[in-house]
């Protein structure tokens, strides 16, 4: 379909809960093959709707693991989650800014896939975090919100000095 411009902190997109999606029709359907084709050109794992500019509770994934096929939620939750890492953790949405980010350790998540049918996927490792990061972006949390806030200043400090983020307050 088309390579859409992936939103940077500071467009106000991303700092909003996302509404629910109640028909999965050509335009969800398109929707996803954009973000999917966004997110390869970019080289992530993941990349949910508000970080291309649409708010609706979709985001897609690849984490690139044998054991873990790409694919999508709709209006996803996380079900059950346990256990406790602490990993680094980055966005498409936020260039070349990573900071140690505590996460559940293994999450099972429920939604939709693209034609409509129930999914729950129980992971852990990598996908565990990629889910639980693109859930917050549907909800209007990045990255470093989950972080102390004397490690979020200085995160918006080096933001804020970087090519991308040039201006921001």
């Amino acid at each position: 379909m088309a390579l859409r411009q992936i939103r940077l902190l500071g467009d106000p997109v991303l700092r909003e809960r996302c509404p629910e999606v109640t028909d999965i029709d050509q335009e969800i359907l398109a929707l996803i093959q954009d973000l999917q084709d966004t997110m390869y050109e970019a080289e992530g794992i993941g990349l949910a709707a508000p970080q291309i500019g649409v708010r609706r509770r979709v985001f897609v994934y690849d984490v690139r693991e044998d054991e873990h096929a790409p694919g999508v939620l709709i209006n996803p939750r996380i079900v059950e989650s346990e256990g406790v890492i602490r990993e680094s953790e980055g966005c498409l949405s936020i260039p070349d800014l990573t900071e140690v980010v505590e996460r559940s350790a293994r999450v099972v998540a429920e939604g939709l896939d693209e034609e409509g049918r129930s999914v729950r996927l129980e992971a852990d490792g990598l996908l565990s975090r990629c889910l639980q990061h693109e859930v917050d972006h549907l909800d209007g949390i990045l990255f470093f919100d989950r972080v102390s806030p004397l490690k979020r200043k200085m995160l918006l400090a080096k933001w804020a000095k970087s090519e991308h983020g040039a201006g921001l307050k």
